[in-house]
C-alpha cells in the first residue's frame, strides 16, 4: 500500500495525539508518587532496558486505544515494547514502532531523558512518520516522509556548527564500561582537532530518543554506539520515530557505518548488530565512521 501525504498527515495527527494521552498518564505517576514501584524484565543486559513500571504499561495502553482502529483502516501492523512480537510487522505495509516511556530508568530517578517514541515504519523499513514527545518540557516533535520535521508545529532545519564550541558526546553512562571508551576519547579530540573546535567532551543521560533529539538541535553533538553481537543494546522503538526526524531534517540517522538503519530487522528487533549514528553535521559524522574504521582494524 502507497500512503497518500494526506493518508501520512492524518495518521501523524493520530500519533500526536496518542502521544499527548501517554505523556498524560506519565505526568500523572511522575508528579503524584513519591517512591514509583519499579518490575524487572527478562530482556537485554542493562538495567535500563531491564525496569519496567505502571506508567510503561497504562503509557502503552493509551497510545494503543488510539492507533489500534487505524490498524483495521490501514492495515498496519503494531509493535510496542512492552508487548511480545507478533510478527505483523513483517506482513503487513507498515506498521507502528511505539517506545511508551523511552527512558525508563530515568523516569524512575525523576531527571530528564525519558519521552514517549511512535514511528510509522514501512514493511521495507523506511520511517514514514515520527513522533516524540517529551513529558518535561512539554515539546513535540514530529515528521512526515517529504512533508519537513516540525518541532511544536513550526517547521525545523538544525542550526549550524559552532566553531566556539565543543564536540560533545551525547551517551549513555554504560559507554564507560565499553573497551573502546578510552580510544573513543582519543579520536573525539582528534575529530574535534580536524572540524577546527576546541576539544571534546563526554555528556552521560538516559534515554536513547532524548539524546538523538539533543543531537538534532544541537550540531556539536553526536550521538552513537558500536556494533554489538548477541540480543543486546537498543531496539527498533528506539530509533525509529528519531530516524525519521532526521531524515526530514537533512541530517544524518544511519548505522555506524553510513548505511540505512535496519528498521524491520526480520530475525530480532535489536538494533546493536550494526551500530547507530546520529548527527546534524555531515562532517562530524564522517569523523565518526572514520574512527570506527580505525577502531575496528586494531580489535
Amino acid at each position: 500500500m502507497n500512503f497518500s501525504s494526506t493518508q501520512l498527515q492524518q495518521l501523524a495527527e493520530q500519533a500526536i495525539s496518542a502521544a499527548k494521552a501517554a505523556v498524560e498518564v506519565i505526568n500523572r505517576h511522575y508528579h503524584n508518587t513519591i517512591t514509583i514501584q519499579v518490575e524487572h524484565k527478562n530482556r537485554g543486559d542493562s538495567l535500563a532496558s531491564q525496569v519496567v513500571t505502571a506508567a510503561d504499561r497504562e503509557a502503552q495502553a493509551a497510545i494503543l486505544d488510539r492507533l489500534t482502529p487505524t490498524c483495521t483502516t490501514y492495515n498496519l501492523g503494531l509493535l510496542s515494547e512492552e508487548s511480545p512480537d507478533s510478527g505483523g510487522r513483517l506482513e503487513k505495509p507498515a506498521f507502528w514502532s511505539i517506545d511508551p516511556l523511552d527512558g525508563t530508568l530515568a523516569f524512575i530517578e525523576k531527571t530528564a531523558g525519558f519521552s514517549v517514541s511512535i514511528a510509522l515504519v514501512a514493511r521495507s523499513g523506511e520511517a514514514l512518520i515520527g513522533v516524540v514527545h517529551d513529558p518535561l518540557t512539554g515539546k513535540v516533535f514530529h515528521a512526515i516522509q517529504g512533508q519537513g520535521m516540525f518541532i511544536d508545529d513550526v517547521a525545523f532545519t538544525p542550526p549550524v556548527l559552532d566553531p566556539t564550541r565543543p564536540l560533545v558526546l551525547q551517551t549513555d553512562f554504560s559507554f564507560r564500561q565499553h573497551p573502546w571508551f578510552e580510544a573513543t576519547l582519543d579520536g573525539l579530540r582528534h575529530c574535534a582537532e580536524i572540524l577546527g573546535l576546541p576539544g571534546a567532551d563526554l555528556r552521560h543521560a538516559i534515554g536513547a530518543v532524548m539524546n538523538a533529539c539533543k543531537v538534532l538541535q544541537d550540531p556539536n553533538t553526536v550521538y552513537f554506539k558500536y556494533p554489538r553481537k548477541g540480543d543486546s543494546g537498543g531496539s527498533l522503538w528506539d530509533y525509529a520515530a528519531t530516524a525519521a526526524l532526521f531524515h526530514e531534517a537533512g541530517a544524518i540517522a544511519t548505522d555506524i557505518n553510513g548505511q540505512p538503519m535496519v528498521l524491520n530487522r526480520p530475525d530480532s528487533t535489536f538494533m546493536n548488530h550494526r551500530g547507530i549514528l546520529y548527527a546534524a553535521n555531515p562532517r562530524i559524522a564522517q569523523c565518526i565512521r572514520n574512527m570506527n574504521d580505525e577502531l575496528e582494524k586494531t580489535a
